[in-house]
């Protein structure tokens, strides 16, 4: 799927209309036919709710599908709504809370299995601030997204060891020959403080 600002602009906004219809009437945001057509394709898509705190960002939610099961208009409305309600980490958004809160929408590339030899040389063959990754090992899964190690700066190493911990594995567990590790890219849009949404873009860090 070819994806261009407007586009990105146009799905945050969506993402934001699903959470404020959800939070404020309890109601499923229902799609316009324009709108269907034009996000039909099928793509894993994140949504992700930041909160503004004392000048500073946290997060709030974020719930989304690693892989493309669903047209790309209902895993974003889907998303919206888990994220805002069902992330295990957080209590639901509440009504007073949603023009304090930041919404951000990854849409992702297909999921890569990354080959090695040997698990050693899976820091070798991550990009930090391009690549996020998944972790499926003894029937759990565990997802990092790309903004995450570049907003912790975390070495290659050490996004492979909080992805073990999201799939409640021991740090470790990305050294093991069963483990299987995949890589996906995002592009990402997020509103601002100003109520604008922005391409955003990851820095790469220094060598």
């Amino acid at each position: 799927m070819e994806l261009h600002d407007e586009d990105g602009k146009t799905l945050v906004r969506l993402a934001r209309k699903v959470i404020e219809e959800h939070v404020k009437n309890r109601v499923k945001y229902r799609p316009t036919k324009e709108e269907r057509e034009r996000f039909s394709e099928k793509s894993g898509v994140f949504v992700t709710i930041n909160e503004i705190k004392d000048g500073s960002m946290e997060l709030r939610g974020c719930i989304g599908y690693p892989r493309p099961l669903l047209p790309l208009i209902d895993a974003l409305i889907e998303a919206a709504i888990c994220a805002a309600s069902e992330d295990p980490r957080f209590e639901p958004i509440q009504e007073g809370e949603l023009n304090k809160i930041i919404v951000e929408v990854s849409v992702l590339t297909p999921l890569k299995l990354i080959e090695v030899n040997s698990p050693l040389e899976y820091p070798k063959k991550i990009k930090i601030g391009e690549d996020g990754l998944v972790l499926e090992l003894e029937g759990r899964t565990g997802l990092l997204l790309p903004q995450v190690p570049v907003e912790y700066g975390w070495t290659p190493e050490e996004y492979l060891e909080y992805l073990c911990m999201k799939a409640g594995v021991t740090p470790d567990s990305w050294l093991r020959k069963d483990a299987k590790i995949y890589k996906f890219q995002s592009l990402i849009w997020e509103e601002t403080p100003e109520g604008e949404v922005v391409r955003k873009e990851l820095p790469h860090p220094k060598k």
